[in-house]
Parts: C-alpha cells; structure tokens; sequence
C-alpha cells in the first residue's frame, strides 16, 4: 500500500483562520484525495466526502478540511476531551518520519481539541503525552448549517489549521520550519458516527461501530501506523510548477519495515525474535534502491535490521524506530 503524497505551496500571505477556506490563499493550495476507508479500497468507500488542503510559511503549517455531513452534531465543549467519541477531524504529524515522536490534534464541530505528542506508537508501548501542547496553535470551524439541529440537512462543516513551527521544534528531529525540499510524514483521518434522531437529539445507533476516513490509508484500523502516513513535501515553487520528488530510499524504508511487522508476527507465532531475514520468507531488498547489504542483529534489546545503500544505512529496530546514518 503506498503512502499519498502532496505538495504543500508557500503562501504568499497568511490565511484567516476562521473555517472558511474561501480566501484567495486556500485558493492556492490543492486538494488532497477524497478520503477513504481506514483499511483501503476493500473496504466499503466513505458515504460522506472529506478532503484537506495545505499551505505554509515561515511562521506556520496551515491545514484546512472539508467535511461533508447531512447532520452536524458535536458535544464535548472541555479541551482535551476524548474528542473522536464525537465526530471529528484528526492531524497526525511525524516531521522526521522515523515513526517516533510525533504529534496529534483532534477536533470537533465545537472547535475542540484534543493535542498530545506520542513516544512512540501504541504497538511499541508508546504512551501518549496528553498533558502537551500546542503553544500558538490557532483553529475554527465554519458549521454550513445548523449543528445539533435534527430538524434540517446540513451540508457539513469545514476547519482551519495553523501550527505555529515553535510548537513542533523541540521534538521534531529534523528541520523546523522546513525549507523547500523537505518532507514530512502527515496524515489526516475523521471519525463518524451513524446515528438517529430521539426526542429530538441525535443519538449513536447503538452497537454500530465507529466510521474511521482517512486521506492515506493504514490497511488497519490504527492511526498509530506512522510508516502508512502520506509523504507531504514543502516547495516554494508556484504551485502551476510544484512537483512532488520521490525519495529513492523509499523502497528500502518500506522493505525495512516490512520485516518490522515480519518479526513482530514471527515473535507472536514462536515466541522469539527471528535471527535471520531469510526465516522471516521476506524477498531481498530492493534493487532499484541500490541496496546491496543487508543485516539482521538480535540485541538484548530486541534486534536490528539495517540496508546499506552505499551511501546511507538505514535501520529499524524492534519498536519500529526508523533512521538512517552516513555508510561508512
């Protein structure tokens, strides 16, 4: 499954962030792909249409959502609520894309949020910081209806973004702001409930799961996937011009951490990490990534997998931390 990817223009000037993405700036940047189901196209396609767009500057990334919805309804109004028991709109950002640290926010039709940076995914035994922050963040809904009104159709409600770069420095691993060039690792998902109308409110149809939408799709129902994330790629280029450049070292990062998921579903079958790559029955690394070694350690730790491509290694370890180094 390969990740989406998209090109985030300059701004030229900042966007009012006020939920509408009417203004001549929103204009400029593209739309992502209609969001899909969380686990790809063999499941079911959304009822309902979601799409983001991008921009950025020196001060801020600037994400913008369209959420398409018959029936607006939303009611935690406390920040730092479990915002996705609502319906909601969700960021997941890992500016170094090594699958660590990284960053949430959540939030509803009653613009509430819900920010937390994760250690590592929940899968690794990642706990989520809840008590962080975002300083500076700045967000809005536009509701084009009625919201917790059953008596009309509505025809959604759409949100506005701004991350200041101060907020993500620290932890980021890499450049912050960005410069034209660089890629970060992003994804947006929305979660929907099915409901009915009782005594005039909406209520959850009892028993029916969560709807879970999301731009770059996980082949799980797990956002805490960051290696499923789409490739978003900043670029000062107009965006008439602005073209997305592939890394070569996508290949081996993939097949790295196919052999990730390989040993956890190794360790799972015998209780042990695999010593070899072969045992694992996975396919060499890919050739058209100039791969041309590839190791297997076992530490008291967990273990190592590495690919030297003669002019970076990269590796990943047994919680999914993903990294490259100079080869030697």
């Amino acid at each position: 499954m390969i990740p989406r990817r998209y090109v985030c223009c300059r701004t030229p000037e900042p966007p009012d962030i006020n939920g509408r993405l009417d203004q001549p700036m929103w204009q400029r940047a593209a739309w992502t792909e209609d969001f899909v189901d969380i686990e790809g196209s063999a499941r079911p396609a959304p009822r309902f249409r979601t799409r983001a767009k991008l921009l950025w500057d020196d001060a801020c990334l600037y994400v913008g959502a369209e959420i398409e919805e018959p029936h607006v309804w939303a009611t935690l109004t406390e920040h730092d609520s479990v915002i996705f028991h609502d319906p909601d709109f969700e960021v997941f950002i890992d500016p170094d894309g090594d699958n660590h640290s990284y960053f949430e926010i959540e939030i509803n039709a009653l613009n509430t949020e819900w920010d937390l940076r994760l250690v590592k995914p929940y899968r690794d035994g990642g706990p989520a910081l809840n008590e962080w922050e975002i300083p500076g963040l700045r967000t809005a809904v536009h509701v084009d209806g009625t919201i917790n009104d059953p008596r009309d159709t509505d025809r959604g409600w759409s949100v506005a973004l701004a991350f200041p770069w101060t907020a993500f420095a620290e932890h980021a691993g890499c450049r912050c702001p960005p410069v034209s060039g660089d890629t970060w690792r992003i994804n947006f998902s929305r979660v929907e409930w099915e409901v009915a109308v009782v005594d005039g409110r909406y209520v959850k149809t009892p028993g029916k799961p969560e709807d879970n939408w999301v731009w770059s799709p996980q082949g799980a129902v797990d956002m805490h996937r960051p290696e499923t994330w789409g490739y978003v790629q900043f670029t000062d280029a107009e965006p008439d011009r602005a073209e997305f450049r592939p890394d070569p070292a996508e290949p081996v990062r993939m097949w790295l951490m196919a052999v990730y998921h390989a040993q956890r579903a190794h360790h799972d079958r015998h209780g042990r990490w695999s010593a070899s790559i072969e045992a694992l029955g996975l396919p060499a690394p890919p050739t058209d990534a100039t791969a041309r070694s590839a190791r297997l350690a076992l530490s008291p730790d967990g273990w190592t997998a590495s690919v030297d491509t003669g002019q970076e290694t990269w590796s990943v370890r047994q919680d999914s931390r993903l990294w490259r180094e100079p080869s030697l």
